[in-house]
């Protein structure tokens, strides 16, 4: 499937573009969001996008464009990026969280049941731990936490004794294996949907610490903004987009003081960030066009 950026339009203009600013896409993908934040900046505009897979930091190298910068890092490092680049305030933040396209199509990548291929699922193949080497090791115990908290699976324990069982036997060293351990534990499962779906969408998540990526990233990305700047997140699932929402929230809201303090409102130091308009899905059309859009949501906050 051609890689289609989810959002496009709306989550750029949710940035509220200053054509001579300096922007961050801490998620670079395959670039649709950093090309169009870079049409609509001028000669003096800049752009530091991240990525901590490899081939997306590759991808970037093909875009001939001096006011573009494309850092392999994951977003958990987004202060330090900047720190190295010299650029102590931004205009704006994106993040588009999750998998992308090419990373889940791409079958060596290990991401998807419907492709058979070697069991790896991180996202930057240059570092860490593959699955098929946690799968390995994992206690019983911490597969099923891992499957029922990242997963939402209701089957965790009986997929983490079956995934036990069968490592046994061998090493479970591609997805095809592990799809087919998960699915003869799995009793049930929605209309349409593969019964290794939440156990694939759970260890992924852990192996790249997805979750810890993004508690890191977000009070980086609100240091990191300008007064005025825009802060965009789009999240996939509702692991994600609840720590988002509770995030922004949180950051929209004068400190928690205790209750017999004897200081007025007007007296608190007021939030760091205000929310900008209602979460925003994709349209009908965009769906249609692209079913993997369905679960996204956009939320914009606003530097005080």
């Amino acid at each position: 499937m051609q890689h289609r950026t989810v959002l496009l339009e709306e989550a750029v203009d949710a940035l509220a573009l200053k054509p001579g600013g300096t922007y961050v896409d801490a998620t670079f993908g395959r670039g649709g969001h950093s090309r169009l934040i870079l049409r609509r900046l001028n000669e003096q505009g800049r752009l530091i996008a991240l990525d901590r897979d490899p081939a997306a930091v590759a991808a970037g190298g093909e875009i001939a464009d001096a006011r573009l910068k494309v850092i392999h890092a994951a977003f958990g490092n987004l202060e330090e990026a900047l720190q190295a680049e010299g650029v102590e305030r931004v205009d704006g933040v994106l993040l588009d969280l999750g998998v992308s396209s090419p990373q889940l199509d791409e079958a060596a990548r290990g991401f998807s049941f419907r492709l058979d291929a070697p069991l790896d699922m991180r996202m930057d193949t240059s570092r860490g731990q593959t699955a098929a080497e946690w799968l390995a090791q994992a206690s019983q115990r911490q597969l099923a936490e891992v499957i029922k908290n990242y997963g939402e699976e209701r089957f965790a324990n009986a997929v983490a004794k079956a995934i036990v069982a069968a490592r046994a036997g061998g090493a479970i060293a591609t997805t095809r294996q592990l799809a087919e351990i998960v699915a003869s534990a799995v009793r049930t499962r929605e209309q349409g949907q593969h019964p290794a779906t939440r156990s694939f969408q759970a260890i992924r998540i852990h192996v790249n610490q997805e979750l810890e990526e993004l508690s890191l990233a977000l009070p980086q990305a609100v240091e990191a903004l300008k007064p005025g700047g825009r802060l965009a997140v789009i999240s996939f699932h509702s692991l994600e987009d609840r720590i988002v929402k509770r995030f922004l929230r949180d950051e929209a809201r004068p400190p928690q003081l205790p209750a017999r303090l004897p200081l007025r409102a007007a007296d608190l130091p007021p939030p760091r960030l205000k929310l900008v308009g209602k979460p925003v899905t994709p349209s009908a059309a965009e769906i249609a066009a692209n079913p993997r859009a369905r679960s996204a949501v956009l939320r914009v906050a606003e530097r005080m």
